[in-house]
């Protein structure tokens, strides 16, 4: 239940990218080092650190998600992540 987020992504160096349909924040950007509460972005960065411990730096715009990981992404890493993202909405995934 929830809408499922249509995400894109793309990797540059250590940053990935994802561009998704939703509009995550203002124009004001949210930046995260370290998990926080408060805000839909504040949210979304602590599902991302708790996913994987590489990722250290998180940065939300509008609709457009940084997130920084350490030693580069590979596809498992980059999948997990746009997951996360992707399901951000869902109450009850389609897959629990």
């Amino acid at each position: 239940m929830g809408q499922t987020i249509q995400v894109q992504s793309s990797v540059n160096g250590d940053v990935a990218v994802f561009d998704t349909d939703r509009t995550l924040t203002g124009q004001d950007a949210e930046a995260f080092s370290a998990p926080a509460e408060g805000t839909v972005a504040a949210d979304l960065a602590s599902r991302l650190f708790a996913a994987d411990p590489a990722i250290d730096h998180v940065f939300v715009q509008f609709n457009l998600v940084s997130a920084r990981r350490q030693g580069g992404w590979d596809e498992a890493s980059l999948q997990r992540a746009a997951t996360i993202v992707e399901r951000l909405f869902e109450v009850y995934p389609a897959d629990s």
